[in-house]
C-alpha cells in the first residue's frame, strides 16, 4: 500500500502542477488527471477508513490551492459536482473491492469515465446560465459546451478523462501488486482430508 500511497501524493502534485502549468483548452493535457482512478481504486484495495477519505483529502488539498490561485469558489455546484462524481467512482470501487484487479478495474475505469462526465456536465447544464434548460441544451453541454470555450469542446475533455482513467488505474494497480508476494495473492488449495 506504501506504493500506492507515495502514488496519490504524487497525484496531487501533478494535479496542482498541471493546473498551474495548463491554461484549459492550451493542450491535450487539459482534463488528463489522476483522480478519478485514485478515487476507483482506493475504494477497491484502501482498508474501511481510507477508502474514500485519501481520495476526497487529495482533491480537496488540490482544489483549494487552484481555486485560489484562480480566484473560484470553493462552494459551488460545479465543484460539488466533482466530489459527488469522484463519490459515485469510489461506490463503483466498492463494489469491486472483493475481486480488485486490472481485468474488472480497467473496465469499471471506463464507467468511471463515463460517470464523472455525466455528472460533471449535467450540473454544469443545470446551473451555468449559457446553457438552455431543455434536451438540445443538455446535448450541448455534453459535447461541445458553450462557445465561450470553443477551443475545447467537452467531449475532448472526456477523451483526456478516459485515457488518463485508464493509465492511472494501470499504474494505481500495478503500485499495489509491487513487493506482493504472488504465492499470497493465490487461495491456497484445499488439502485432502484424512479419512
Amino acid at each position: 500500500m506504501i506504493p500506492a500511497l507515495f502514488l496519490i501524493l504524487a497525484a496531487v502534485l501533478y494535479r496542482i502542477v498541471m493546473g498551474l502549468a495548463i491554461i484549459s483548452g492550451s493542450t491535450w493535457l487539459s482534463n488528463f488527471a489522476p483522480l478519478a482512478a485514485i478515487a476507483l481504486c482506493a475504494a477497491a484495495y484502501f482498508p474501511a477508513k481510507y477508502k474514500f477519505t485519501v481520495p476526497m483529502i487529495a482533491l480537496l488539498i488540490s482544489d483549494v490551492v487552484l481555486n485560489m490561485k484562480y480566484g473560484a469558489p470553493l462552494l459551488s455546484p460545479f465543484v460539488a459536482s466533482h466530489y459527488l462524481g469522484f463519490a459515485l467512482v469510489g461506490g463503483l470501487g466498492l463494489l469491486l473491492q472483493n475481486r480488485a484487479s486490472l481485468k474488472t478495474l480497467l473496465p469499471a475505469s471506463i464507467a468511471a469515465s463515463v460517470i464523472f462526465y455525466v455528472v460533471t456536465n449535467t450540473v454544469s447544464w443545470l446551473f451555468d446560465p449559457g446553457y438552455v434548460k431543455n434536451f438540445s441544451g443538455l446535448i450541448q453541454a455534453l459535447t461541445v459546451g458553450l462557445p465561450a470555450y470553443s477551443a475545447t469542446p467537452t467531449w475532448m475533455f472526456f477523451r483526456s478523462s478516459l485515457l488518463s482513467d485508464l493509465f492511472f488505474t494501470l499504474l494505481f494497480v500495478f503500485c499495489m501488486n509491487v513487493g506482493r508476494d504472488p504465492q499470497r495473492a493465490r487461495p491456497a488449495t484445499a488439502l485432502p482430508r484424512p479419512v
